[in-house]
């Protein structure tokens, strides 16, 4: 079996799991929603100042999201105990992160409409502009969350690490994809898409970067 069929393997077992269990639909998407409402509350009636923070509230309520989503991919097979299953499994382990990633990417795209939706829904905030660039950069912001962590996601499952683990890797490493994605959607809402351009590039070569590292270490991570 090939490198992308094993990943589309990991990907579709991780789907039909999600599928059934309804993680996203049921716990990530109602948190997701109760804190875009919180963010939106906290500026009160000023519609102008809702309207500039529109992309910083999409983006947070999108990370937020993210955390949950990352511990439901590891979460089943870590009650199961079948993280020895992967460790064991007769597949490449960079296969299994980017099958896991595609899944979590899947989950996290699907949830970002919904998000889109309601950001407009409650606050008469829609997302304009360079519609390519948008589409380009909820992908890009997204692939760089995922590549995160799912690679380090799998240390949650670790009772050592578990409390520790993602205010001390995940935090700070996606920091730079908030900053970049924030401002991309910023840029673009206002009209200025081609100013947007650099905080694209830098997402591209932040995804790149650490999917080469996923595909590289996470068999290691999995040992641990």
């Amino acid at each position: 079996m090939t490198f992308a069929l094993q990943a589309l393997a990991v990907a579709g077992k991780d789907l039909r799991i999600e599928v059934r269990g309804r993680h996203a639909l049921g716990v990530v998407l109602p948190f997701a929603c109760t804190q875009l409402i919180a963010f939106g509350l906290s500026f009160g009636p000023d519609r102008s100042l809702v309207a500039q923070t529109a992309p910083a509230l999409l983006w947070l309520a999108v990370f937020f999201a993210s955390v949950l989503t990352f511990r439901g991919a590891y979460e089943a097979e870590g009650e199961d105990g079948a993280l020895e299953g992967l460790l064991l499994a007769p597949v490449d382990k960079g296969a299994v992160f980017i099958g896991k990633a595609g899944a979590v990417t899947a989950q996290l795209l699907s949830l970002e409409v919904a998000i889109v939706l309601l950001t407009g829904a409650l606050f008469g905030v829609t997302m304009t502009g360079d519609v390519p660039r948008l589409v380009a950069t909820l992908m890009l912001g997204t692939v760089g969350l995922v590549s995160v962590g799912s690679l380090f996601g799998v240390l949650t499952e670790a009772a050592r690490a578990r409390e520790a683990v993602f205010p001390l890797l995940v935090l700070p490493l996606t920091t730079p994809v908030l900053i970049a994605s924030i401002r991309a959607t910023a840029l673009i809402q206002a009209g200025n898409p081609a100013d947007a351009g650099s905080w694209l590039g830098l997402l591209a070569a932040f995804d790149a970067v650490f999917l080469l590292a996923g595909v590289t270490l996470f068999g290691h991570l999995l040992e641990d």
